[in-house]
Formats: structure tokens, C-alpha cells, sequence
């Protein structure tokens, strides 16, 4: 079989869109290319994909190989499409299984070792998982959890989605062995982490302040009501110290909630720990920050403050400066 195709997800700004990794391997002169929009990160997985392959004991085909990141419109970024090319190649070329990559979906970096590295976007991404399967019809839908393949670093955030069998891999000659059956390969799902029932007590309590009562006052209507608020007061008054506070106010966050923050967490450069589920967002830029900060941009896109603040307190110090 000279076609496979590989399932992946991009990192858009916490939605995780499917991607499409189509590998086809033709006769003529050697070449490796890769068309679909890539960004720089994306086209030099040849030269990572090319090394890992080859330092794993496999054999990378000396053929015209084409691989086609669908949809073409979609820009495509990070090194997250190593592993599902690598595993393209592999299924083209007969040396593992090409029914095996069937209805599950694959991310990862790799080292030129063949090692997998943790990624950004792992939560967003099986985030994105669930929700395709959700959307399915009855008929089409599986029985079984849709399964997500990571690297064994970025698995464990990813497995607090429900609904999704996340497998780590700790490099490609091991996940190679899974697909193909060897029985003391055999990959296991990640647990997720043990969590708290109930977020852990935010680090500044508004039970700490001593006075202020209409301050404290005020912002426990807007905690009940959802409203912004407006301080004004001379320095030292106390205004950064009770906007710190805020968050403590504000009820537990639901499954619902919880989910949508940590996805954008997720999907952002800070990226998401497990220690920060159900808590609260705070976020203070500083005054002098641009708007692309604030708003989001960049190439690719990244969210901003306000958009991580979501759910959570923005806090906008020295408005008036």
C-alpha cells in the first residue's frame, strides 16, 4: 500500500480542529514534500521525521514521498504532526499495519532519537476528540471511547477530558509495537491525575482583609452579579490587594467550566497543569502591555489576556495612566 492516511488535530486557539495527514509514496527521483499550508516548524519535521526513522532501526523509502495536511485553508504550526507523518510513512511503506491507525489520532514532537517530546495543546486537543465524537450520528458513532495517542509527557493533562482513552508513548519504536500487535507492547490508557473534589483555597482570601468594608462590600456584589468594577483610590489604598481577592468570591467552577478554562490554558504559550483545574483565573498584565497582548494575534494566532481571563478576573492596574 503506497496511501495512509493519519488523523491529528491543529492547535487553533483551543478549538483543535481535525487534520487530515495524507502520505503517499510514488516512484520517481527521491523527494520529500509536504504541501497543506505548513508553517516553518511544520516543513522541517522532514529533516526530524527523516532522522527519527532511520535512528529507530526503520526504513525510510528512498520514493517520491508527498504529504498533504488537510484542509489545505487551515494554517498548520508546532512540530505536533511529526508522529502522524512518521506513522504515515511507516503504514505506506508495509512496516506497520495501515488498519491500525484507523479511527484514532495521533500528536507529537520527535527528537531525532525518535523519542517523543511534550507538546502544547494536549488538553485542547482531546478536548476537540470528545467533541467530534460527541457530534457524530448514532449509527456512525463507535462503542468505544475515541483514542487519543500522545507523548507520555502531555498525557496526563489530557486525560482529564472524560470520554477519550488517552495512551502515552514515551518514543515512536514503542507505540509502533502497540499498533502492530506485539504482545508485550501492549500500551495501557493514562489514568487522570488525582485530583481534589474541590479546588484547592486560592493563595489570597478577601477573609484576610481587615476593613474596607464597602470596598469589600462592592466586590461582593459583583462576585454574586458578574459586573465589572471600577476602583479608584490613591496609592497604597489598598485597591491591587483587594482585586487579588477577587477570585476567592467567585463560586466553584462547574465540569462545563473547568473544561472551557483549561482548553484555552492549554492552548496558549504559558500552556496547563493539572494543578491549575477548577481554579479561577487571575490575570494582571502589565499597563504598558500592547493590544495584540490583550486581545490576542500574533502569527499564529494565540489568545490574549482577556480571552484567558475568561471565567476567571482580569485585572487592569493603572488604567488611568
Amino acid at each position: 500500500m503506497s496511501l495512509a492516511v493519519v488523523r491529528s488535530r491543529a492547535p487553533a486557539a483551543g478549538r483543535a480542529p481535525e487534520v487530515t495527514v495524507e502520505v503517499h509514496l510514488a516512484n520517481g527521483l527521491p523527494s520529500f514534500s509536504i504541501v497543506g499550508l505548513p508553517d516553518l516548524e511544520v516543513r522541517e519535521s522532514r529533516e526530524r521525521v527523516r532522522a527519527a526513522l532511520q535512528n529507530c532501526g526503520f526504513d525510510f523509502p528512498v520514493r517520491r514521498i508527498t504529504v498533504n495536511l488537510a484542509p489545505a485553508d487551515l494554517p498548520k504550526e508546532s512540530g505536533r504532526f511529526d508522529l502522524p507523518i512518521a506513522l504515515g510513512i511507516l503504514a505506506a511503506s508495509g512496516q506497520i499495519p495501515a488498519e491500525s491507525l484507523a479511527h484514532r489520532e495521533f500528536a507529537g514532537e520527535l527528537s531525532l532519537t525518535g523519542a517523543l517530546r511534550p507538546m502544547r495543546g494536549a488538553f485542547a486537543m482531546a478536548c476537540g476528540t470528545a467533541r467530534s465524537h460527541a457530534a457524530q450520528a448514532e449509527a456512525e458513532r463507535s462503542q468505544h471511547a475515541p483514542e487519543l495517542y500522545l507523548p507520555a509527557a502531555s498525557a496526563a493533562e489530557a486525560a482529564l477530558v472524560p470520554g477519550v482513552d488517552v495512551y502515552g508513548a514515551s518514543d515512536l519504536p514503542s507505540l509502533c509495537a502497540h499498533l502492530s500487535g506485539v504482545p508485550d507492547g501492549r500500551l495501557t490508557p493514562v489514568a487522570a491525575p488525582e485530583l481534589p473534589a474541590a479546588p484547592a483555597a486560592p493563595p489570597a482570601d478577601m477573609a484576610d482583609v481587615i476593613g474596607q468594608r464597602g470596598a469589600r462590600r462592592a466586590l461582593e456584589v459583583a462576585a454574586a452579579g458578574g459586573h465589572h468594577v471600577l476602583m479608584v483610590g490613591p496609592p497604597g489604598a489598598g485597591k491591587s490587594m483587594l482585586a487579588a481577592r477577587l477570585p476567592s468570591l467567585l463560586p466553584p467552577m462547574t465540569d462545563d467550566e473547568a473544561l472551557t478554562s483549561a482548553a484555552l490554558l492549554s492552548a496558549s504559550m504559558s500552556g496547563f497543569s493539572p494543578a491549575q483545574w477548577r481554579q479561577r483565573p487571575f490575570r494582571a498584565p502589565h499597563h504598558s502591555s500592547s493590544a495584540a497582548a490583550l486581545v490576542g494575534g500574533r502569527n499564529p494566532p494565540q489568545p490574549g489576556e482577556i480571552t484567558l481571563a475568561h471565567l476567571g478576573v482580569l485585572f487592569l492596574d493603572e488604567i488611568g495612566g
